[in-house]
């Protein structure tokens, strides 16, 4: 920021005004403002910004979310610290660019042609040789050199010679004052078209944040802004058929509504795919409805907003617009009926079906995808199994990037994408307002050849998703799968299916046989559906509680026999007792094989992983009516031609400093003027060397001292 040029001093003043404004426009000064503006961003970058609180919590715990949350780093570039580091930046800046560029242009005029002909010989490149010319010849053949290779020059005559000065690259010290000015010019877009302006408007004239709810028409005046706000960024959320012409402005302690001079109706959300099912293009379709009854339609993408009466329409996003769903609720812990809730995306409804047996919840729909395209390749899916959990069974069905070369990531194995259907998310809070949030597939999702429908699970939102894979039956559905878990809880099911086992199991000459292997049936079905409590201190069911009633009554050397023994039979249980639901249900019993195996292997794992489901009721989705909503980023930037024209001056500044080198040259034409011969000595000052000023300079004192 400082400069070591000669010229008019800075002008007198007080001993603290000239320090300060000596601190203010100095090197350390700026460098101290961009280290905090770079630790800053860093920060910005880091810590994702506009968070709920509850994922600071659990991301850095009470302590330090809080001690974060007060020095605004959840919110970097707009708190009042880093607006004033910017507004200290511009003045700083300002100051360095007003202190020398007077300077530098009473340099730029300055061809220092009264440098003493001695100092010449000080020079690092210099030279000197005899001409056969007079005065006037030798002066009129280093003008014609200067001028081929493009110097400009002024010419002193003395007494005893002439001195030449001469220079090039004057646009050296220009590309300084456009750098400096492109960071002034940045700056002060920056601050125009951040959250300086809103924050001003809203203390001159009395407005708050806004922190409740309700509709967006009901909210007072208080907590809107006027039309004529010079600069704003807002998000508008507007549902197809419908019209919005309020945005939301987001700050650090609320929001802020932003009142627009028209409104927006969305006539139809687009996405189009490729073939794979992954997204290409998300468009939007608007109709902008002026106050004197124009109506102007539009499409707008990504990438390419829509300007009307000086707002941009950027497409921001979209979200669910309140799609109907129908969703049919299966009780998990107790027999019971099915019945089927409706509700739309964004609201809740309160669960007290009798027939389910569970105690009040209340049901929040939260989401609605019905694109999802996964890697299904067959090694992601096996590692999805071999993750598995010990509670409900995790499954990752994206493919990790393992492997880089180059600027390429390539992931390990074959990648197969599939859309794999829709899919909804809830959440169920209960009496205490405590809510898990779960995510169902609508259709099965085929896994290791074997189709599965997937229940996911997570405790809180920054969690991935763990997921419940329960194994689709013949006809595409849950129903074989709820039934033996039903029937499982049912003690008269229970004792049939071991009854049906025996007959087909135990010889028929053998009754005391038959009898033991019956009980010790009924007994590994008990213990596996949570009826027998082997430990009082920590009730179990599934394998979990086989496992507990081994280690606890039998000896250790006899329990992997005696576990081998009590998996088969009760493998042989539950498929008995598949079958007793299927006759019952007036289906064909399912006979042995390969696929009654692959479906029994996973719906005992399933089962046992369904004690730990941390939910009464298990919802599918049976049926949606989709309704799309965009949010457009509206946005009324002043600032944004500065920060244009300072992008501008700052490519054309840097250019110029480090790719226009500045060079003096000085001549020293010795000699009376009716003379017929004289010396001339020549000296080169360049503010950069490189590897070609000394060729330069051998080229130009070769041409300039050689015999014509």
């Amino acid at each position: 920021m400082s400069a070591s040029l000669s010229g008019p001093e800075n002008p007198g003043g007080s001993r603290w005004k000239q320090e300060s404004v000596e601190l203010l426009s100095s090197m350390r000064f700026a460098i101290a403002l961009f280290t905090v503006i770079c630790i800053a961003s860093v920060i910005g970058t880091v810590v994702q910004q506009h968070q709920p609180p509850v994922n600071y919590v659990n991301q850095f715990g009470p302590f330090w979310s809080e001690v974060f949350g007060r020095l605004g780093l959840y919110a970097v570039y707009s708190t009042v610290w880093f607006l004033l580091i910017l507004l200290f930046l511009v003045v700083s800046t300002s100051l360095c660019v007003a202190r020398h560029t007077p300077k530098i242009l009473w340099d730029l005029r300055n061809y220092k042609e009264n440098i003493r002909e001695s100092a010449l010989l000080a020079f690092h490149h210099k030279g000197k040789g005899a001409l056969p010319l007079s005065r006037e010849q030798a002066l009129a053949r280093v003008n014609e050199v200067l001028a081929n290779d493009g110097w400009k020059g002024k010419a002193q005559v003395r007494e005893g010679g002439v001195m030449v000065a001469a220079r090039q690259g004057a646009a050296n010290k220009l590309g300084y004052i456009a750098a400096h000015s492109a960071i002034v010019l940045i700056c002060i877009g920056g601050l125009l078209d951040g959250d300086l302006i809103v924050k001003t408007q809203m203390a001159l004239l009395g407005k708050s944040t806004y922190a409740g709810g309700g509709l967006m028409k009901d909210v007072p005046p208080e907590h809107r802004l006027s039309v004529s706000n010079p600069t704003f960024r807002a998000n508008l959320y507007v549902p197809e058929k419908a019209v919005a012409g309020t945005a939301v402005i987001n700050l650090t302690s609320g929001i802020v509504l932003q009142d627009l001079p028209f409104q927006i109706e969305l006539k139809k959300f687009v996405v189009e795919y490729y073939d794979t099912g992954m997204p290409k293009l998300f468009a939007s379709d608007i109709i902008v409805h002026d106050p004197d009854g124009t109506k102007t339609e539009a499409k707008v993408k990504v990438n390419e907003p829509f300007i009307h009466q000086g707002i941009a329409i950027y497409q921001s996003s979209f979200e669910d617009g309140g799609s109907r769903l129908t969703l049919l609720a299966r009780p998990m812990g107790r027999p019971g009926a099915p019945f089927e809730v409706t509700g739309e995306v964004g609201g809740a409804t309160t669960l007290t079906n009798a027939a389910s047996q569970t105690d009040k919840l209340q049901l929040e729909f939260t989401g609605l995808r019905t694109i999802n395209v996964e890697n299904l390749a067959a090694e992601n899916a096996g590692a999805a199994a071999a993750n598995s959990g010990a509670d409900v069974r995790k499954v990752d069905l994206v493919g990790s990037v393992s492997e880089h070369l180059g600027s390429g990531a390539r992931v390990k194995g074959d990648k197969r994408l599939h859309n794999v259907g829709p899919s909804v998310t809830y959440k169920l809070r209960d009496a205490s307002g405590q809510a898990r949030e779960y995510s169902n597939y609508m259709l099965p999702v085929e896994l290791d050849g074997q189709k599965l429908f997937l229940a996911g699970v997570r405790d809180t939102p920054d969690q991935p998703f763990r997921y419940l894979r329960i194994p689709a039956d013949e006809r595409s559905t849950l129903d074989d799968w709820m039934q033996m878990k039903a029937a499982l809880a049912d003690p008269a099911s229970r004792l049939e299916a071991a009854r049906r086992y025996v007959r087909k199991s135990a010889p028929a000459d053998k009754p005391e046989l038959a009898q033991q292997l019956e009980a010790s049936v009924l007994r590994a079905l008990t213990l596996f559906s949570g009826a027998e409590i082997v430990r009082k201190d920590a009730p179990s069911a599934g394998l979990q509680a086989l496992q507990d009633f081994i280690e606890t009554n039998v000896p250790e050397a006899d329990r992997t026999r005696t576990s081998e023994v009590l998996i088969r039979i009760l493998n042989g249980g539950l498929f008995e007792l598949l079958n007793l639901v299927r006759e019952r249900a007036g289906l064909a019993a399912l006979p042995p094989g390969e696929e009654a195996q692959r479906f029994m292997g996973q719906a005992v794992l399933s089962l046992s992983d369904s004690f730990a489901y941390p939910a009464p009721l298990l919802l599918s989705l049976t049926g949606f009516d989709q309704v799309q909503a965009s949010v457009f980023q509206v946005t009324r930037a002043p600032g944004q031609t500065l920060v244009y024209l300072g992008c501008a001056f700052l490519i054309i500044g840097v250019f110029a400093m480090l790719y226009i080198r500045e060079r003096r040259l000085w001549i020293w034409i010795e000699g009376p003027a009716d003379a017929a011969s004289t010396t001339v000595t020549l000296a080169l000052s360049t503010t950069r060397a490189t590897l070609d000023t000394d060729q330069d300079f051998d080229a130009l004192k070769t041409r300039m001292l050689a015999t014509p």
